[in-house]
């Protein structure tokens, strides 16, 4: 038998060596069927894969040093275009929004599908899931925010944080005083936390660029058209479904990750997973309320409540009960809180997008 050193080649379902090596007794061929003691080399799909997780690491870095783009923003022009649209489809029935979101959310992915197909190269698609994974997150666009209604409070500047409301949530600002519009603050980082950090990075690691650019497209859609209005209550319905269902996991991920990094802030893991087990279920969305139990019980405070939109009344359940009011004072916390949570969601989507066998 030749036992003369060959090149190392892939051989049979789990790489095992296909070469004898120079010595004999250390063989090591299939018709010894040991595992190769050569690493295997990555395949294309291998290398994609650790260059997915690679981007989304990119685009966590790049959304926290640089936060959103501020000129030409692509989920901008996508509501643009969307709004444009939803003058020639809108009619006050469910097909019609059927028909509205699945040309939007089609398109967005068809697109997704073709930038996929022409980075098969790893560079090319690490640059490609970082730029589209910076311009799909708003975790550091969203903890400015709240540091600036933080600082209009800490100044007793309520008028000014009353005006500042509305790029974070729908509410209406004016019944309420520094503690409602601190209390709609830290509700507003807890949830969208998991809307614009958890939730894309989750489908970015799952279905790479189809996934990170189609959740954009669905989550905006149900911020444009989603509501519970009369104009929308049908025409909504399939825009506010689907992001139900989009969110169903990535929702309690980011609720088992504030579980999970609360230590680190000085928060309650014990009462974040006591509130949400308890009352994440108390909110009229099958996902929002278990990010807002969590990040309720880490800090001690009690969420939900009464909400005014658009002079609609909306009474929504208590989430942990236990706690005590939110203050002005509450929003740094939970900010900083949100923020641990973003970057675990940045390494545990990287190490879902680099495990993933498909």
């Amino acid at each position: 038998m030749d036992h003369r050193p060959r090149a190392w080649t892939p051989g049979g379902r789990r790489d095992r060596c296909a070469a004898h090596t120079a010595r004999p007794a250390a063989c090591r061929c299939p018709g010894r069927r040991p595992l190769c003691a050569h690493p295997p080399r990555p395949g294309p799909l291998r290398a994609a894969l650790n260059a997915t997780a690679a981007g989304l690491v990119a685009a966590g870095l790049a959304d926290a040093l640089l936060g959103d783009p501020r000129r030409l923003h692509p989920v901008a022009g996508f509501g643009r275009a969307a709004a444009g649209l939803e003058r020639r489809t809108w009619a006050d029935a469910h097909t019609r929004g059927v028909l509205h979101v699945g040309l939007l959310v089609g398109a967005t992915v068809a697109a997704g599908i073709t930038a996929q197909r022409i980075t098969r190269r790893p560079a090319a698609r690490t640059v490609a899931v970082a730029a589209a994974g910076w311009a799909v997150l708003g975790g550091t666009s969203l903890r400015r925010e709240a540091d600036r209604m933080a600082a209009s409070l800490r100044d007793d500047d309520v008028a000014a944080a009353r005006a500042r409301l509305g790029h974070l949530c729908g509410r209406d600002p004016e019944a309420l005083d520094a503690d409602g519009l601190a209390r709609a603050t830290v509700e507003s980082l807890a949830e969208n936390t998991s809307d614009a950090v958890v939730a894309p990075l989750f489908w970015g690691a799952v279905a790479g660029l189809p996934g990170l650019l189609g959740y954009r497209a669905v989550n905006t859609l149900d911020a444009m058209v989603g509501h519970r209005s009369p104009r929308y209550a049908r025409f909504g319905w399939a825009a506010a479904r689907l992001d139900d269902a989009a969110n169903l996991v990535p929702a309690r991920l980011c609720a088992a990750l504030t579980v999970a990094v609360a230590p680190l802030v000085g928060a309650d893991p014990a009462g974040a997973w006591r509130a949400w087990r308890a009352d994440g279920g108390n909110h009229p969305s099958p996902n929002g309320g278990r990010c807002e139990a969590a990040v309720a019980g880490a800090l001690g405070v009690r969420l939900g409540g009464t909400n005014v939109y658009a002079g609609r009344v909306e009474h929504r359940g208590v989430l942990h009960a236990a706690g005590r009011p939110v203050t002005p004072a509450d929003i740094a916390p939970a900010a900083r809180l949100c923020t641990a949570v973003g970057a675990a969601a940045v390494l545990a989507s990287a190490a879902l997008a680099a495990g993933i066998r498909r």
